[in-house]
């Protein structure tokens, strides 16, 4: 019989994603949020590389389920400084690791589609990772980490993420309207990229429904749809009605290459394979997610919306 979840501690919930887990578990659960940055009121502060601490503070929380959510996730950050990179996203793992061992609970650990190679056009849960970056590699060996040392645990993959607002979302979304609000007339957008976005309400509200059904195991979880930059550019357009305002300009990824010199794979697109088959998929169309996420949190003092 699995034991009841009634505490759930989050490690690394300062970000993006940390946002909708704590808006969404805090209605059911007795929950505390930790960030080595502590940029809200319901966030203390921990740093997860720091074994010792974060041990004793999720001892002392007394969970019943550990939630490892944060990573360094600026690729170019990550590339030129591969011992940090690994430090923060592959050891801290580790370090989870040992905890939910020795307590004897479950653990989530979010996965990224980043992981795969690109050289397939979309990828399901058991396709084998090539990870080409120094965050990529670093992703993929704590998935190994987890794999190898526990047996209760969950591991969700999550696509391009969109989520967090202006004052969080450091992707591409939040950049795109950046531009847009700053007047720009023209955007530069790569036509060699392709991906599925992953809301981050609905990341965490199929992650509840996965840990409330006692789900263990590896998913990719993200937004329904394959798509690619420049579609995901021509929908924020769309929705602030400036597709005839602003121009796209088609380039490749060679045009960004002193900003974003990291290679990124051709193609990060998943498929929610394992989900379907439980008939525990609740990811909505990426396209409704885009519509939410602007009207909700990014405002235009000229929009027409």
């Amino acid at each position: 019989m699995k034991k009841k979840i009634n505490k759930i501690y989050i490690a690394g919930a300062g970000g993006m994603l940390g946002e909708a887990f704590y808006n969404i578990f805090s209605k059911d659960f007795t929950i505390k949020c930790s960030d080595k940055l502590s940029n809200e009121q319901w966030i203390s502060k921990l740093d997860f590389t720091d074994f010792n601490n974060y041990k004793k503070d999720v001892e002392e929380f007394g969970t019943d389920y550990l939630f490892h959510l944060g990573a360094m996730t600026d690729l170019e950050l990550c590339e030129s400084d591969p011992i940090e990179t690994f430090k923060n996203n592959t050891e801290s793992v580790r370090h989870a690791c040992n905890i939910a061992h020795k307590l004897n609970i479950p653990i989530l650990y979010i996965g990224t589609a980043g992981i795969f190679d690109g050289k397939k056009d979309f990828y399901n849960d058991d396709d084998l990772p090539n990870p080409l970056s120094q965050y990529a590699k670093s992703k993929y060996e704590s998935e190994k980490i987890i794999e190898n040392e526990l047996s209760n645990y969950l591991i969700c993959r999550a696509g391009w993420m969109m989520g967090g607002g202006e004052k969080k979302d450091k992707k591409f979304v939040n950049k795109i309207f950046q531009q847009i609000k700053k007047g720009a007339k023209e955007l530069n957008i790569v036509g060699d990229k392709n991906g599925t976005p992953t809301y981050t309400y609905d990341f965490a509200k199929n992650v509840l429904l996965l840990i409330n059904n006692n789900i263990v195991g590896k998913y990719n979880l993200v937004c329904e749809g394959l798509t690619s930059r420049i579609e995901v550019g021509k929908e924020i357009l769309k929705f602030y009605n400036m597709d005839k305002l602003i121009k796209i300009n088609k380039v490749d990824s060679h045009f960004f290459s002193k900003e974003y010199f990291v290679n990124r794979p051709f193609s990060e697109r998943l498929i929610n394979t394992k989900l379907n088959k439980l008939s525990l998929n609740i990811m909505r169309d990426w396209k409704i997610c885009l519509k939410e996420y602007l009207s909700s949190e990014f405002k235009l003092n000229n929009e027409n919306n």
